[in-house]
């Protein structure tokens, strides 16, 4: 080798050096001006008094987003409780029953759950649950989030399943144990925090979604703990705020999306802190 050849090679190098640092710089710089540009509009009307009290009627200034808030937690949690369990179980089975034909069918399931756009989700909810019901129902909400977060609980736990030494589950086997313990003893607590790392980025993903809960939970201006009946979350509120003709709802949805934002980076960050903290 040359050279001629040797300087080129690394010319070339330096290049693509600068050629990747300079796109990941711009891959993050929309995502570094939504957020300044919401911090900016909303940070300044955030205060105890916005966080904990009530929405003030139509055209009136003033109020809070304290029911969003509490609706938002319930709704997503009640989704949560749905998906979690059936996400591990099916995850469980795709890891376990890798080799079956069958196996790839529900894989091709799971990937095309996950790409139905959420507007599509929320119109088949509305059909299938608060038609029938003849109301609009945070249970309904949840139900259509969980659809959305199921996809994610189950590619996570099949992931990480799947990097669970051989040798540890025959070595289980040869002493006898049935596979209900080896799965809950055995491969369960050694994909957990690669499982609650997904779960976390499911939650934080149905977090912001607004679409499906437009045609499931609708809203509600007053504070509701039923799940029979509409319930307010932020992603709606923000959706109304925007789009009314006053001004003080738009500033109230500014802060309010600084508040979601805040929440999702919150939860984002701790499924990072725990999958770093795992692996170290």
């Amino acid at each position: 080798m040359n050279e001629k050849t040797i300087k080129r090679r690394i010319f070339n190098n330096k290049l693509y050096k600068i050629f990747v640092f300079l796109f990941s710089f711009l891959s993050i710089i929309p995502l570094f001006l939504i957020i300044y540009f919401v911090l900016i509009r909303g940070i300044k009307y955030i205060n105890l008094k916005f966080i904990f009290s009530m929405p003030k009627p139509m055209g009136e200034i003033g109020g809070g987003i304290f029911n969003a808030i509490v609706g938002s937690f319930i709704i997503v949690g009640v989704a949560a409780l749905i998906a979690i369990p059936i996400g591990i179980i099916v995850g469980i089975f795709l890891s376990e029953y890798k080799e079956k034909k069958y196996t790839e069918i529900v894989k091709i399931l799971v990937d095309t759950l996950q790409g139905i756009p959420s507007i599509v989700i929320g119109i088949i909810a509305y059909l299938w649950i608060v038609k029938p019901l003849r109301q609009f129902s945070a249970i309904s909400g949840s139900i259509a989030l969980s659809f959305i977060m199921l996809p994610l609980v189950i590619k996570s736990t099949e992931e990480v399943l799947n990097l669970v030494p051989v040798e540890i589950k025959e070595a289980a086997y040869a002493l006898g144990a049935p596979y209900h313990r080896i799965v809950l003893k055995i491969l369960l607590p050694s994909g957990s925090v690669g499982i609650l790392t997904g779960t976390l980025i499911g939650i934080s993903r149905i977090l912001g979604e607004t679409a499906p809960l437009l045609f499931t939970a609708f809203g509600n201006q007053f504070l509701n703990l039923n799940l029979l009946k509409p319930m307010s979350t932020m992603p709606y509120l923000i959706y109304v705020y925007a789009t009314s003709p006053y001004k003080d709802w738009h500033n109230q949805a500014f802060a309010a999306s600084t508040i979601l934002i805040i929440i999702v980076l919150s939860i984002n960050l701790l499924g990072r802190f725990i999958e770093k903290k795992w692996k170290t």
